[in-house]
């Protein structure tokens, strides 16, 4: 490494101290913007603080009915203070684009947090999501921290979360 250094010119390595730096990801802006949104809403005041998950689906999709358990789980589990889940949900057919098939079915799948609907995908194209479910994980400072595809990963999402809110 010196013959290296010396070749370049530079007799000794000098070592810097460097403030951490928290990496720059997708914010939660996008989610918070003005919507169409079913039962209350996901503001970023209301965010500020928390770790947030973000759950992309649709009503009528088995793979995104098999995380709504998990998800009423944490909800239960953890405390308010330091977990938010937010639904959009993103219609395959223009079955689910009908805002009234939507209220009944969160009623029957037991999802009672807020849910934006995004009938436009502005949503879902601002995170790149290509797959139902997708679901986001966001620290406390709204910094897209995980993407979690597919369903059959609530351990991940369990441990990711534990991480996210240890990290205080």
């Amino acid at each position: 490494m010196k013959r290296f250094l010396a070749s370049l010119g530079l007799a000794t390595l000098v070592a810097l101290p460097v403030a951490p730096v928290r990496a720059a990801g997708p914010s939660l802006a996008p989610v918070v913007a003005p919507g169409d949104w079913i039962n209350g809403t996901a503001t970023a005041a209301d965010l500020k603080g928390k770790v947030v998950l973000v759950d992309v689906f649709t009503f009528a999709c088995y793979n995104c009915k098999n995380i709504t358990p998990n998800l009423r789980k944490l909800r239960a589990q953890t405390s308010s203070a330091d977990l938010a889940i937010v639904g959009v949900h993103a219609p395959e057919t223009a079955y689910e684009k009908d805002r009234a098939h939507v209220v009944s079915n969160l009623k029957a799948l037991g999802i009672s947090w807020p849910v934006r609907t995004d009938n436009d995908f502005a949503v879902w194209r601002s995170y790149g999501v290509e797959y139902w479910p997708t679901q986001l994980l966001f620290d406390r400072h709204g910094v897209l921290r995980k993407t979690v595809i597919g369903d059959s990963q609530d351990t991940v999402v369990d441990s990711t979360i534990a991480e996210l809110i240890a990290e205080k």
